[in-house]
């Protein structure tokens, strides 16, 4: 059932307008809250949102940001109005629920050197992804499509200004939520072989073989 649920799953961009219950979000919710973490410091903050103003305002100041990009990577304006109207904006404002994963180091170990706060830190981006594929994977079985968008490592403090956030909380990821329109074809994958080694004192690494 699990290995059926995690090969079956899918990145769903597009859905129709049902409201999602309340109670189904805090399941999904609530599987991130039981993913692993360093310390078990739980470095997770999530920040749900449901109103269209809000989305509206959020996805504004992305989109922004993003057209400031490509206009400096030298993407002709019209282009990259095109781009920014229908791969930003769109996908967060016609997202019936928008869920924003933030870390905060609040709770993690703290150490007087560069080297080991940076190691602190890529535990806790660590322990935030753990609890995202647990939420994607719990929104797949209660039926819900969903995509892990991490735009905001782009622009991080312009999510923080337009939703206004604690000081602390860094935005992460934003899961886009809803029931899906459409069928979605399985993604390649890589074989085993390409991504899994064996290490033996004789022969070194070799490939993988089922």
């Amino acid at each position: 059932m699990f290995y059926e649920i995690v090969r079956s799953r899918r990145s769903v961009r597009v859905y129709d307008k049902r409201i999602v219950p309340r109670d189904v979000l805090s399941r999904i919710l609530e599987s991130a809250r039981w993913a692993p973490s360093a310390h078990n410091a739980q470095p997770w903050r999530f920040i749900v949102i449901y109103e269209d103003d809000v989305k509206r305002r959020l996805a504004k100041a992305m989109a922004d940001a993003w057209f400031n990009d490509l206009r400096r990577d030298g993407v002709p304006e019209q282009e990259a109005l095109k781009i920014v109207e229908e791969e930003s904006m769109k996908r967060f404002t016609e997202s019936p629920v928008l869920i924003v994963a933030c870390l905060t180091m609040r709770d993690m170990d703290k150490y007087p050197d560069e080297r080991r706060m940076k190691a602190e830190y890529i535990m806790a981006v660590q322990g935030v992804a753990a609890a995202v594929q647990n939420m994607l994977l719990a929104a797949h079985v209660e039926g819900l499509g969903a995509c892990w968008v991490c735009a905001p490592l782009f622009c991080q403090n312009i999510v923080k200004e337009a939703l206004k956030l604690p000081e602390d909380f860094e935005p992460q990821a934003i899961l886009t939520l809803g029931y899906p329109i459409g069928e979605y074809k399985p993604p390649t994958r890589k074989p085993l072989s390409e991504i899994v080694w064996v290490l033996t004192s004789r022969e070194g690494m070799t490939p993988w073989e089922i």
